[in-house]
């Protein structure tokens, strides 16, 4: 089941979505706001199933506009360890969600809750799931090495020719990267953390890939519209 996450960042445009990314929006079971993510809803032609957050972002009279339409509401303490939209994915998770879009985590005032939403990636519980951040000029994925049995992980990267593709480690380092259908190719090779080596790679093959055997490895797209 395919389920939506609405983060309180900046709101993409449905119009830039449905060009870069299309069929984004096809086939979603469930859609769950994070506190302000409300407010992207309508504009993303999006029906709200569920509501959850401390209510900091969003206005008493909003809230009690989601609750008079129908929409179940989950109103946390503002004390707690968790950020809204990390509850937000619990959420579709506990409800059978096995692929995920989160869309409105870039932007916004908080640079931290931007970085923070990168590392909900990271999450165990996403671990044998589908999920992607989102929004009309990035689409940021996770790869996770090695696999159940020790080997590997190999991803296929689709996607139109010219597109900037960026492979950057996500924690201490990633080991073992073999891509193919980029023009500056890895072979076997380390994206330690703190050099940008892994920046701005192009694709230059629709069916390109990348392998890698040990670590996390972000995956973030980039549409060649955008590329000066």
């Amino acid at each position: 089941m395919k389920a939506i996450v609405l983060a309180d960042g900046d709101a993409p445009d449905r119009d830039r979505l449905d060009a870069v990314w299309p069929g984004w929006s096809d086939e979603v079971g469930l859609v769950v706001a994070a506190d302000g993510g409300a407010r992207h809803a309508a504009a993303l032609g999006l029906h709200l199933d569920l509501w959850v957050g401390d209510g900091d972002s969003i206005g008493a009279a909003a809230l009690a506009d989601l609750a008079a339409s129908g929409i179940e509401i989950r109103r946390l303490e503002a004390a707690k360890d968790e950020s809204d939209t990390e509850i937000a994915i619990t959420a579709t998770l506990e409800r059978g969600a096995t692929e995920l879009l989160i869309l409105g985590a870039f932007g916004g005032a908080r640079l931290d809750h931007a970085l923070a939403n990168v590392g909900l990636l990271a999450m165990p519980e996403l671990a044998d799931r589908r999920v992607a951040l989102l929004d009309g000029s990035t689409r940021v994925t996770l790869i996770r090495a090695p696999g159940p049995d020790g080997e590997a992980v190999h991803r296929p990267l689709p996607g139109r020719i010219g597109d900037l593709v960026s492979l950057l480690p996500h924690g201490p380092g990633v080991e073992g990267v073999v891509t193919h259908g980029l023009a500056y190719p890895l072979r076997d090779e380390p994206l330690p953390v703190g050099p940008a080596r892994g920046l701005s790679n192009v694709r230059t093959e629709p069916d390109a890939g990348v392998a890698v055997r040990r670590g996390l490895l972000l995956v973030i797209e980039t549409p060649a519209t955008l590329v000066p």
